[in-house]
């Protein structure tokens, strides 16, 4: 898992699950503590991503609406987003609308 920071944008690439998902709640609840906007976890470039990873995030945005920010995530493909719908986690996490064109 590769993390970079683009001001409030936190990018994800590579394979987001058991492994490394101590790595990644670090990285958000630091970059939470950090900034005074919102912030956003950018998963365009994550491979796969599994249930561990996903209560990572749903926890990560109850934490941040507690301390007043939002946290969105971005770039979720089917995979991600049918994961979310199938654990309910949908209610609880913040996705990005992708605009659609005509």
């Amino acid at each position: 898992m590769e993390i970079l920071t683009d001001g409030p944008v936190l990018h994800l690439s590579g394979d987001f699950d058991v492994r490394s998902t101590w790595e990644v709640r670090t990285a958000i609840y630091e970059h939470l503590e950090g900034q005074d906007s919102d912030v956003v976890v950018d998963l365009t470039e994550v491979t796969t991503i599994d249930m561990t990873a996903l209560k990572v995030l749903a926890v990560a945005t109850r934490r941040a609406a507690a301390a007043g920010h939002h946290l969105t995530l971005r770039g979720c493909g089917p995979a991600v987003r049918r994961m979310l719908h199938l654990s309910h986690l949908i209610r609880i996490v913040e996705v990005e609308r992708v605009a659609v064109s005509a």
